[in-house]
C-alpha cells in the first residue's frame, strides 16, 4: 500500500509542479473519508488538481460547474416519467460519482448549496420520499475564488463544516512556473494507478492508526479554545473535533507511522479549523488559530 501512495502521489506531482504539500493535504482528506475545499484565485491549478485526482483514481468521476441557475436536481438527480412503463424513473444527477468536482462552489445559490448537505455528510441524496446511496469511496473536492463577489453566494457554515479541510495552491515559484512552461503532461495522459477497492482499504488502515489520550486532550484544548476565544463568534463544532483527529490519522500514516504525533496536529489545524470559524471585527482566522497554537501547551 505504501508504493500506492507513491505511485498516486507521483501521478499528481506531474501535472501539480511543486505542490507537494497541496498534494500531501488532499490526500489526507481522501483517505480520512473528508472532503476538501480549495480556496484561492483563478488560474493556480485548482481544478487541474481534482481533475488529475480522478484519472489517478481507476473510479468514476463527475464534474458539476456552479453557476446562480444551477438547480438541486441539477445535482441529485430527478423523477421523470417513462411513458412505456407508465411510471416516473430515477435519473441520476452528477453526484453518483466516486470523484466529484464541484467547480466555483459559491456561484450556486443557497438552495442548491444545500443539495450537497446531505450527500456529504451522510453519503446519500433523498428525492421524492426515497433514499439512494452513492458509490463509494465518495469524495467531494471543491473550488471557490475567494476575490470574485459578484454572482457569488458565501457558503453557510452548515456547509463550510462539512469539508475536512480548506486549502490555498498559491502561485508558483520563478522555477516551478518555468518547469511548468516546460512541462508537457496533460491530465489525459495521466494513467489510474489505485483502484477504489485500495483506496477504501488505506481509508481503513488510517482508522486504525494510534492517537495516544494526551494528544487527544490536545486536540479538545485547541477546539474548545475557539469556542472560548473573545476574538471568535461562532468556534469549531465536535464535527471538526473528530475531523482533526481523522485527518492527522491519515497524515500520519502517509509520513508512514501507525500513530499521530502533535506536530501532524499543528500542522493541520490552520486547515482543519479555520474555515469552519466566524472572527469577529473582521480579523483574520488564519492568524487567531496562530495564536491560540502559541497558546495551548503542546504535550
Amino acid at each position: 500500500m505504501r508504493e500506492k501512495i507513491d505511485a498516486l502521489t507521483q501521478n499528481l506531482a506531474l501535472t501539480i509542479v511543486g505542490k507537494t504539500e497541496a498534494i500531501r493535504l488532499v490526500l489526507v482528506a481522501l483517505l480520512g473519508g473528508g472532503h476538501a475545499l480549495l480556496e484561492d484565485v483563478p488560474g493556480v491549478g485548482k481544478t487541474l488538481l481534482a481533475k488529475s485526482l480522478a484519472r489517478s483514481l481507476d473510479g468514476k468521476f463527475q464534474r458539476l460547474q456552479c453557476t446562480p441557475d444551477l438547480l438541486p436536481t441539477d445535482i441529485t438527480g430527478t423523477n421523470i416519467w417513462n411513458p412505456k412503463s407508465g411510471e416516473f424513473t430515477f435519473l441520476p444527477g452528477p453526484v453518483f460519482a466516486n470523484i466529484l468536482l464541484t467547480d466555483e462552489i459559491n456561484r450556486a445559490t443557497p438552495r442548491t448549496q444545500s443539495a450537497l448537505l446531505e450527500v456529504m455528510e451522510e453519503h446519500q441524496v433523498t428525492v421524492d420520499g426515497v433514499s439512494r446511496a452513492v458509490p463509494q469511496p465518495f469524495f467531494v473536492i471543491a473550488t471557490q475564488n475567494p476575490i470574485e463577489y459578484q454572482g457569488t453566494f458565501p457558503l453557510p457554515e452548515a456547509q463550510m463544516d462539512r469539508f475536512m479541510l480548506s486549502l490555498s495552491l498559491g502561485y508558483p515559484s520563478e522555477a516551478e512556473e518555468l518547469q511548468m512552461l516546460q512541462n508537457g503532461v496533460k491530465v489525459t495522459d495521466l494513467q489510474p494507478c489505485i483502484t477504489l477497492a485500495e483506496v477504501q482499504e488505506l481509508r481503513y488502515l488510517c482508522s486504525q492508526i494510534k492517537v495516544a489520550t494526551s494528544l487527544q486532550q490536545y486536540i479538545l484544548e485547541l477546539v474548545r479554545a475557539t469556542r472560548q476565544d473573545e476574538e471568535i463568534a461562532l468556534g469549531v463544532s465536535p464535527r471538526g473535533t473528530l475531523a482533526l483527529q481523522r485527518a492527522a490519522k491519515a497524515l500520519a500514516f502517509l509520513l508512514g507511522r501507525d500513530y499521530a504525533i502533535p506536530d501532524d496536529v499543528k500542522f493541520l489545524v490552520p486547515h482543519v479549523l479555520c474555515h469552519r470559524l466566524i472572527p469577529r471585527g473582521g480579523r483574520n482566522a488564519r492568524t487567531v488559530v496562530e495564536r491560540l497554537l502559541r497558546s495551548v501547551p503542546i504535550p
